[in-house]
């Protein structure tokens, strides 16, 4: 029998680790309706860009006689590659290898690439479809997740981070991608939760399936854990590809420019009657958005969850911009718990990676009620007033009807360091709208009256004449300028040529504390 050469050898060797746990699993993978980790990287990464680390890589357990399943790779795929021929390293979990569980060395794979992507500033994607700590491995396989906590942390607002959960992820395992940037789930094939439904029942006597407890509608439209949700698989990737392209490598850089055909001057007149006349009357303030932005460039995040609040990457004359916006149709844009949180953090992101934030300002204030309060309403709003007033990039707000109260103060004021602030003609910025204003301020001429609801109503349109308007904001500076809503676009690409250079020096500190 002819000896095998060591070139036969490593080819033999390559050939076993593209198997993974073997064929009969990778049917069942597929008889799920999911991917293998290969085919998930194919997707995602330019082809042929992927350079795989560690494909050689098996386990050290030799508990439960766990020495005769050696499989190479050990349940993950790692290495680096190209996404519209940017570097990203990545990793990608094998659930036809002991269930993708995580193993101490299945750990060292993660953090390896973690480490470099750290070290050279490039983002880093995760695919996640585990089972969970690898019992065999006991507190091995703990101390293998508590390392990967450890370097997200570290990493985190020093290069971009995402996860996408394509099976299960359960456990202690959650709580990496809690700490990354940006989760995506995919619709029935994915779940996250702390404990599984048989503890939940055995805890609570509640009876919950996988997917009631942690599935994507879950996570995108109640909890608001995920960021974005996909049909399947290859969906997945293509919007991870997309975001990518909306992020920069790391906090020195800028987010790429593309240019666009979409004229920077470009004025739309539809926009200066998108505003009901009715102050009262919503409108979709999505739609106002697509008209500013260069065409075609919305991306929305967490767009089921604490729908009264939009955000999202857009381009402005090729340049990437966050958007936070009040939605007038939800809750009449109130501001609650959920949409503080909800846009607090996305500044945060947008700032730590030199993305300029736009507001659009439509407001009425804080959303009122008991459960607000006891919720504390005080505490999470005060995250988003933090997260305007700590950011340095370039912030542009634009008030489009209503400014009132705490509210306007909190999203993008002057006074929270703003660098312009424009108002539509028909902006009101007030302490409150003029019924409630003039009630109180005329509650004893109204009593006295002998028609009550006719002094009223004199009083609240005499209040809005006079404060109810932008003017009184912009006499006192507080407004950069008022302008015809058509002409939202130019200005605002305008302001940012000009902020590109922006400065700005902070005390010196280890970290401010922010209300968590």
């Amino acid at each position: 029998m002819t000896q095998e050469t060591p070139l036969e050898r490593l080819r033999r060797m390559r050939e076993l680790t593209l198997l993974g746990g073997g064929p009969e699993r990778i049917a069942q993978q597929h008889k799920k309706g999911k991917l293998t980790a290969r085919e998930r990287l194919d997707l995602l990464l330019d082809e042929g860009s992927f350079i795989e680390l560690d494909r050689f890589v098996t386990h050290r357990c030799t508990d439960f006689d766990m020495q005769d399943q050696l499989i190479l790779g050990d349940g993950v795929v790692t290495g680096h590659g190209l996404i519209e021929g940017r570097p990203v390293y990545v990793y990608s979990q094998d659930f036809t290898v002991f269930g993708g569980s995580l193993s101490e060395t299945q750990s060292e794979k993660i953090c390896k690439i973690m480490d470099q992507a750290l070290k050279v500033g490039v983002p880093i994607i995760g695919l996640n479809d585990s089972g969970g700590a690898r019992i065999q491995e006991g507190v091995s396989s703990l101390g293998g997740y508590a390392e990967i906590f450890w370097r997200n942390t570290r990493a985190s607002g020093v290069i971009p981070q995402i996860s996408a959960i394509m099976g299960p992820c359960a456990g202690g395992a959650v709580y990496s991608p809690a700490i990354t940037d940006f989760i995506c789930m995919v619709d029935q094939t994915s779940y996250m939760h702390i404990t599984g439904p048989d503890v939940v029942k055995t805890v609570t006597h509640e009876e919950v399936t996988s997917e009631e407890l942690g599935g994507s509608e879950v996570h995108a439209a109640r909890s608001g854990c995920a960021h974005f949700r996909s049909p399947d698989g290859k969906s997945s990737m293509a919007l991870l590809r997309k975001l990518y392209g909306y992020l920069p490598l790391n906090n020195a850089e800028d987010a790429p420019f593309i240019p666009t055909e979409d004229p920077h001057d470009r004025c739309d007149p539809e926009l200066d009657s998108i505003v009901p006349a009715d102050s009262g009357k919503p409108y979709d303030m999505n739609l106002v958005i697509q008209r500013v932005i260069d065409a075609g460039s919305w991306l929305e995040v967490q767009p089921d969850w604490a729908r009264n609040m939009l955000i999202g990457f857009a381009r402005l004359g090729g340049r990437v911009v966050g958007i936070v916006a009040n939605q007038p149709a939800v809750l009449a844009g109130c501001l609650d718990i959920d949409a503080s949180i909800k846009a607090a953090r996305f500044i945060r992101f947008c700032d730590a990676f030199n993305i300029p934030v736009v507001t659009f300002e439509d407001v009425p204030g804080f959303l009122p009620g008991t459960a607000q309060e006891y919720g504390g309403i005080i505490r999470h709003g005060a995250k988003l007033l933090y997260a305007y007033a700590e950011a340095t990039v370039p912030k542009l707000t634009v008030i489009t009807r209503k400014a009132y109260g705490g509210a306007y103060d909190v999203m993008g004021s002057k006074h929270v360091r703003a660098d312009l602030n424009l108002a539509w003609p028909g902006a009101m910025i007030a302490v409150m709208g003029a019924a409630g204003a003039a009630k109180i301020i005329h509650r004893r001429e109204i009593d006295k009256a002998s028609d009550p609801k006719a002094m009223e109503a004199q009083k609240a349109a005499e209040y809005e004449k006079t404060f109810n308007n932008p003017y009184k904001a912009a006499a006192r500076g507080f407004v950069d300028d008022v302008i015809e809503a058509s002409r939202t676009r130019p200005m605002l690409i305008r302001a940012l040529e000009l902020l590109k250079t922006k400065h700005e020096e902070r005390p010196v500190r280890k970290h401010g504390n922010i209300p968590l």
